[in-house]
């Protein structure tokens, strides 16, 4: 399946609240599986959002936390 895909990598310094944000056309047939591939293996925390127009998930890796987000 093709999804639009915005991941997000938020900041966690009290004083920066920017986030790097990267936008891209994916294709995969398991959201999770690209995440783990992305973040080079298994996160310290997942959790997944099923959405009516595609998919959310949520990962923390290395102290940074991560919002994948899958639009059909």
């Amino acid at each position: 399946m093709e999804y639009e895909l915005v991941h997000e990598i938020k900041n966690s310094c009290p004083n920066n609240q920017m986030r790097d944000i990267f936008i891209e056309e994916v294709e995969t047939d398991d959201p999770v599986a690209l995440v783990r591939e992305r973040l080079g293996g298994e996160p310290d925390e997942l959790a997944v959002e099923q959405r009516r127009d595609g998919v959310t998930v949520f990962a923390l890796r290395d102290g940074l936390r991560h919002v994948f987000t899958f639009t059909v």
